[in-house]
């Protein structure tokens, strides 16, 4: 059983950045592929960026690339988002995943969320 808690959000003006937190509980964070996703009012959770466990590749879509760099820490049993040049459409409840299965982007665990809410 892995809990995750996610830190770092909050308002920020468009073109500011971010960073979320994600700490894990768990003695087996450093084996598992991890993730953020958000979802927006009215619409559905989406994938945003995930990290495989030994932190060699990533993954986003087209929507983030460029903008986010998701990254993690295993002695620290954490995942990071670095988000920058965020636009209005950021806005989200961001959650971060826990064992994630790339090939379908669907995780295992989830944390609470933690809102972003970008102003124009």
């Amino acid at each position: 059983q892995v809990q995750l808690v996610e830190s770092g959000g909050g308002l920020v003006q468009a073109g500011g950045s971010l960073r979320l937190s994600c700490a894990a509980s768990g003695r087996t964070f450093s084996r598992y592929n991890m993730g953020w996703f958000r979802q927006a009012p009215g619409k559905e959770r989406e994938f945003v960026a995930a990290i495989i466990w030994t932190g060699g590749r990533t993954y986003y879509p087209d929507s983030v690339k460029g903008r986010f760099t998701i990254s993690r820490d295993n002695a620290k049993n954490t995942v990071y988002l670095q988000m920058n040049s965020l636009k209005p459409e950021d806005t989200a409840v961001y959650y971060c995943a826990g064992d994630v299965t790339i090939q379908i982007m669907t995780p295992h665990y989830w944390g609470q969320g933690t809102q972003v809410t970008v102003s124009s």
